[in-house]
């Protein structure tokens, strides 16, 4: 896209008038942008950057900026930055965690979407699990969100898989899923995934989820789904909400198996310091998740 072009495309919002489709690709395209803000911000917040030199850092002038990342977080730099300054100050040291969550979790709580999902764990059978999907029918695609590009994976009865990747690494994410249900049949339908990105960032409908866990997979997984939007808790935080502080290490094994990102937050998992950890679709994708959140609570 020529500069032009661009600069025509960054005046629009993400407005009830535009089509849910052009709302999802303009999310989808001021991601990466954000995505670069957020980690400068992270590491450079206490020198307070000059807005300017942050718009330069980004490839954007002044002007585009702003509306780009105000548009994505629903806030500004300065106050992200502010935000992160008065959480330091009262409480990153007394809860050992990293400044940048502390700051998001800060006062951030209000009704959940995610409490208003109908899990159906067991949607997929355990004889089909074990026959690695034999016999059953999936349709998978590719769409636009707020994110980059979301893959998702989706069952007669409900979502089985979602994830994030670059554009064009679509097949990469689809190998992801595949490799949970080998046997299986796959179908790719873009404009299905497209309606499923419309339902889940758009709509925030309530969504059914269909797949397979062990009993104590579906116990972390319904913990995970208990964090408020805009918190975040750690390994051993979340095996005590289970009921077994000493489960940390197969509570982490259990999040790391989640098929469903977002919707089942594994990103709102700290490390035992506080720190953003390994995350299966990227470290700065967590962190840009926390932020969306924080900015949407």
């Amino acid at each position: 896209m020529s500069v032009f072009g661009w600069q025509l495309a960054v005046k629009k919002s993400y407005t009830e008038e535009m089509e849910p489709l052009e709302r999802l690709q303009l999310a989808s395209r001021d991601f990466d942008r954000v995505n670069k803000a957020l980690a400068y911000l992270d590491a450079n917040w206490r020198q307070r950057p000059d807005m300017a030199d942050l718009a330069s850092h980004c490839d954007l002038g002044m002007e585009q900026f702003h509306r780009i990342f105000s548009r994505w977080t629903g806030t500004s730099a300065k106050r992200l930055m502010d935000a992160l300054a008065h959480t330091d100050a009262r409480n990153a040291l007394l809860r050992g965690t990293s400044v940048l969550d502390a700051a998001l979790n800060a006062g951030l709580s209000g009704p959940s979407r995610l409490h208003d999902l109908f899990l159906a764990f067991e949607a997929i059978t355990p004889g089909e699990a074990k026959q690695r999907g034999k016999g059953l029918e999936f349709i998978w695609g590719s769409a636009p969100t707020p994110f980059g590009t979301g893959v998702f994976l989706i069952a007669p009865r409900g979502l089985s898989a979602l994830g994030f990747v670059e554009t064009g690494n679509e097949e990469v994410g689809f190998a992801d899923f595949k490799d949970r249900y080998p046997a299986a049949n796959f179908t790719r339908d873009d404009k299905i995934s497209v309606q499923w990105a419309q339902k889940i960032f758009i709509d925030h409908d309530r969504l059914p989820l269909a797949l397979y866990g062990t009993k104590w997979q579906r116990q972390v997984w319904q913990a995970l789904i208990n964090i408020p939007d805009g918190r975040t808790l750690t390994y051993g935080q979340l095996a005590g909400q289970i009921g077994d502080t000493n489960a940390a290490r197969a509570v982490g094994t259990a999040v790391g198996r989640n098929p469903v990102s977002w919707l089942i937050p594994c990103h709102r998992v700290l490390g035992k310091d506080g720190r953003l950890t390994g995350y299966h679709w990227g470290v700065n994708r967590k962190r840009s998740m926390l932020a969306w959140e924080a900015a949407n609570s």
